[in-house]
């Protein structure tokens, strides 16, 4: 199975292809070139960093290829802050726009007793209704690092719990997404991936 893999120079590549690759997946990776979207079975943005590094997608043309292959239906998984990318924005970079397949912004966690960033493992609490995330149940652990989270809503079916509740994976017709790592997740990671790779295209 071809999943083409978006390299941004700003994802954790390595990670993601390797567990890509014990899946049995065959990954394409494009670090600018949109023709791999254009033929895309099923499309993975892995994402670490600033959020203004996305620019690189837009001035590329990956960002309308990749509305154009979410449109025919083609599945896609935002990591970190590439789930952050499918919302309007972030106010880690104001002038920098998103993908908005949800309308909302991703903001950074609130200072409080709690150190910022969020990095370590931490449990899910799980929607029943998740394609996404069939399989894993309440209370599993995933592995996260980041200092913005997206807020919760409808298209949420996982949250966690650091400082105050925030979505740890949405879903909306064939655009997914997960704040955590599950390349560094150990099994309950493999299995979203393999979760992922399952998906029929709508």
């Amino acid at each position: 199975m071809h999943v083409t893999v978006i390299d941004y120079k700003a994802g954790n590549l390595t990670s993601v292809l390797k567990a890509l690759r014990h899946l049995g997946a065959e990954p394409i990776v494009t670090d600018g070139d949109p023709a791999p979207i254009e033929s895309a079975q099923r499309i993975v943005l892995p994402g670490v960093g600033h959020f203004a590094a996305t620019q690189r997608l837009d001035d590329t043309g990956l960002t309308g290829a990749i509305r154009a292959a979410i449109g025919r239906g083609v599945p896609f998984l935002g990591i970190c802050v590439g789930m952050q990318w499918i919302y309007a924005g972030s106010t880690e970079a104001p002038g920098q726009p998103g993908l908005a397949a949800f309308p909302e912004q991703c903001a950074r966690f609130p200072e409080g007793k709690e150190k910022v960033p969020h990095v370590g493992w931490n449990s899910l609490a799980v929607s029943p209704q998740s394609r996404l995330l069939a399989g894993v149940r309440n209370g599993e652990h995933v592995y996260f690092t980041h200092s913005y989270r997206a807020p919760v809503t409808e298209f949420t079916v996982a949250t966690t719990n650091y400082i105050e509740s925030f979505a740890a994976a949405v879903e909306h017709g064939n655009v997914y997404g997960v704040q955590f790592h599950p390349e560094k997740s150990g099994a309950t990671g493999l299995k979203i991936l393999r979760n992922f790779l399952e998906i029929a295209a709508c």
